[in-house]
């Protein structure tokens, strides 16, 4: 008697979380007994956000759905319309799909959507990277809601794995893989300096920087005095080339992109690249100094790299970090002086010895691995309460 094959579908909605999935689709898209429905949404779709769609065409997968969104001014009422769509469309694909198994990543709006429809249909939700904590996003908030749906779980780290016990879930359907940021740069084999150059017009200087900067969705300090004192205090940098990536898809992100371009038209050692693909963006990480900004990837992935990281602001307070991590306030002076401080000799050479927290590569293969073991997905979900001492 032949088997049917298991369907899983995996959602991803930007470039990010794409990255950090993309090992794993790889697992089970060569798995003949495996259906891999790939859905494909947020700014992956989007021409402002760099088409980052073709990065996953390109990388050889099919993708059996997409859901188009609208991302003009990034107002609130266009995120909510948004995500209204989706739980539509999800429920729609689901509902043709029959999905034994559907995996999420992260903490993205787009991803609440398709938690909600699981829960309301009963089917088995995967999360990856749960019991996180990011204080200065709301991301934060999402990120627990879809644990609280989810099945199944796939942390980076033990202290993760603890706070979702915390949270009342079940122990044994808690996994700790490590970090898929750190399982990524494994895989890749980077592209040389002289053809990075080559390849995207430009010029490495003495010194280096990778800018990326994206809206705070919970910080009371507006976000026009966030992005202008970042971009005065890159105007006090010397011989130093900076690069600017894209601005995420979030409330307010068109007027950090606005004054990123009238920064760069105006500056003869600055570049916007919107979106580097993994690949490229790995490769830069090995010629550069550091990483600028408020973006995971230099919570997550940067430390692999033994550069440093100037975390600016709330939007990662709370992650587990590294000692290259230098955090810092949205004061001009209070940025000029971590990235003075990332050129100090002593702090270069404690960069040498640098170790990610995120553990060693693997987490994509233990996660195939712990999903093939499954031959029913009838996972147990309740509520379990803690013993504590009153």
């Amino acid at each position: 008697m032949k088997l049917s094959k298991i369907n899983i579908s995996v959602i991803t909605g930007s470039r990010a979380e794409y990255g950090l999935l993309k090992n794993l689709l790889v697992l089970l898209n060569k798995d003949k007994k495996i259906n891999l429905n790939l859905i494909v949404t947020g700014s992956h779709l989007s021409k402002s956000h760099g088409n980052t769609y073709t990065e996953i065409i390109n990388d050889g997968f099919k993708v059996f759905d997409k859901i188009y969104l609208k991302f003009v001014k990034g107002k609130n009422s266009e995120i909510l319309n948004s995500m209204s769509k989706l739980l539509v469309s999800y429920n729609k694909i689901f509902s043709k799909k029959k999905p034994d198994l559907i995996i999420v990543l992260g903490d993205r709006y787009e991803l609440l959507p398709a938690a909600i429809s699981c829960l309301i249909n009963n089917y088995n939700l995967a999360h990856i990277h749960g019991g996180e904590i990011t204080n200065g996003a709301y991301d934060d908030e999402i990120r627990h809601c879809i644990s609280k749906i989810a099945k199944i779980h796939f942390v980076t780290h033990y202290k993760h794995k603890k706070r979702l016990i915390q949270m009342g879930e079940i122990k044994k359907n808690i996994h700790n893989v490590g970090g898929l940021g750190v399982d990524a740069i494994n895989n890749i084999k980077t592209i040389p300096k002289k053809k990075i150059e080559k390849k995207f017009n430009f010029k490495f200087l003495k010194k280096n920087i990778l800018v990326t900067f994206h809206p705070v969705t919970k910080e009371q300090i507006n976000i026009e005095i966030q992005v202008n004192n970042l971009i005065n205090a890159l105007k006090k940098l010397k011989d130093t080339f900076i690069l600017f990536t894209g601005v995420n898809a979030d409330t307010n992100y068109l007027i950090i992109k606005k004054k990123i371009m009238k920064f760069a038209k105006n500056s003869t050692n600055c570049k916007i690249i919107t979106s580097l693909g993994q690949k490229n963006y790995y490769s830069i990480l090995k010629c550069i100094d550091a990483v600028v900004g408020n973006s995971s990837s230099g919570i997550l992935e940067a430390p692999s790299f033994n550069i440093a990281t100037i975390n600016i602001g709330s939007r990662q307070k709370g992650r587990i970090q590294s000692d290259s991590v230098i955090n810092c306030s949205y004061d001009k002076k209070d940025i000029i002086k971590a990235i003075n401080k990332i050129y100090n000799f002593k702090f270069k050479r404690k960069l040498k010895n640098i170790n990610n927290p995120y553990g060693k590569p693997g987490a994509s293969k233990k996660i195939y691995n712990i999903i093939k073991k499954y031959k029913k997905f009838n996972f147990e979900k309740k509520f379990i309460d803690l013993n504590f001492k009153y």
